[in-house]
């Protein structure tokens, strides 16, 4: 089909157009997932110590950027012509006029509630609405049943009634008000927790020294009231990332503690690894060959860490090291001693913190790890 000399302008107009947003767009997002590693890097600084600062300058800054832009933003029409029991009228619609039919609003509109997925830094409040259970609102928000009856003094299998206001934590467990005289040890033990889950935590309100100011309120991950029974840990997944490397691991993960008393902390969204505990210590192995491309000290709690790259889209991190024997470089194989287990970091005791991650994403070691 031939064109005119306008029609092909118009044809290679088009082509140069798409091409170039196509360029921009890829660009952008190349820039927006370099800079969103580099964020995250800063928010998992200390364990997520930074996180809550970040949040609060960001609504701030949210805010001003709406009060600002608002008298610029804002439409002369209160109605959308588009909207639900509102005709479109161009005429109307033009002038800001609106009249009594436009106006009126089909109530058959049903509100939905949506419960966000992201991790929540305090203690929520919740009305309950009709036809709602313990279980129906403990499966909606990610906690177990025990953790909304303990928060909210509700005997077993007790009645909820519509309208009823429950206090909802943000993860399994109970919450505490820090006393005069508590230590973190001292709060695990009343509870039957783990001392590391309640300092892992992100947003507790723990100095590095481990020191706690009264008045404030701890959220004690899987702890339970002295009197009533532990339910099971629950577990979560973490984010997602990519980036692929080239091949060489077998991808087959061993245990790296070859001797261990208990899994004292599992994996969750806030402690992407786990806990394997042993007092007495031990040599730490590698769970699978690869290279080292990190030994040394971790300042952002892990302490003496070493993190093994095994090439094919898998890397496995070794922390609270008590000593190190494998340097930046050295290419380990599946088995090898790589370290001494320890309590080096933010750590309350003698144990491994292990991790592994699959093309940048956290996921659960024992969902790899072979005896």
């Amino acid at each position: 089909m031939d064109y005119d000399p306008i029609q092909q302008e118009l044809l290679q107009f088009i082509r140069a157009l798409l091409f170039y947003l196509t360029h921009r767009i890829h660009k952008t997002g190349l820039n927006f997932e370099k800079y969103k590693n580099f964020l995250v890097d800063i928010l998992m600084v200390r364990r997520g110590a930074n996180t809550s600062m970040f949040v609060h300058v960001s609504l701030i800054a949210l805010a001003i950027v709406v009060l600002v832009s608002g008298g610029f933003l804002s439409s002369s029409t209160v109605v959308s012509g588009s909207y639900p029991g509102v005709a479109a009228n161009p005429l109307t619609a033009s002038s800001g006029e609106i009249t009594e039919t436009q106006a009126q609003i089909t109530p058959t509109i049903t509100p939905i509630t949506i419960i966000s997925d992201k991790p929540r830094d305090k203690v929520m409040e919740y009305k309950v609405k009709s036809g709602e259970t313990v279980a129906s609102i403990a499966n909606d928000y990610g906690v177990t049943p025990e953790t909304i009856q303990w928060e909210n003094n509700l005997s077993e299998g007790g009645k909820i009634k519509e309208g009823q206001t429950l206090r909802i934590l943000p993860v399994a467990g109970v919450a505490h008000q820090v006393k005069a005289g508590d230590t973190i040890f001292s709060i695990a033990k009343t509870y039957r927790a783990n001392a590391q889950a309640i300092i892992d935590f992100p947003f507790n309100d723990i100095g590095d020294n481990f020191a706690l100011s009264s008045g404030t309120t701890l959220i004690v991950p899987d702890g339970a009231p002295p009197e009533r029974a532990k339910p099971a840990p629950t577990q979560y997944l973490a984010s997602k990332q990519n980036f692929p490397i080239a091949d060489l691991g077998s991808s087959q993960f061993g245990w790296p503690a070859t001797a261990f008393q208990e899994i004292s902390q599992y994996f969750s969204w806030y402690h992407p690894g786990i806990d394997i505990a042993n007092l007495s210590g031990g040599p730490i192995r590698a769970a699978d060959s690869g290279t080292v491309v990190f030994s040394g000290w971790d300042s952002s709690g892990y302490g003496n860490t070493i993190l093994i790259d095994h090439g094919n889209g898998y890397t496995s991190r070794y922390a609270h090291l008590s000593v190190i024997y494998a340097g930046s470089g050295k290419n380990l194989a599946k088995g090898e001693v790589l370290g001494m287990m320890g309590s080096t970091g933010r750590s309350t005791g003698t144990h491994l913190h292990f991790e592994i991650h699959k093309n940048g994403a956290s996921v659960n070691p024992l969902s790899f790890l072979k005896k």
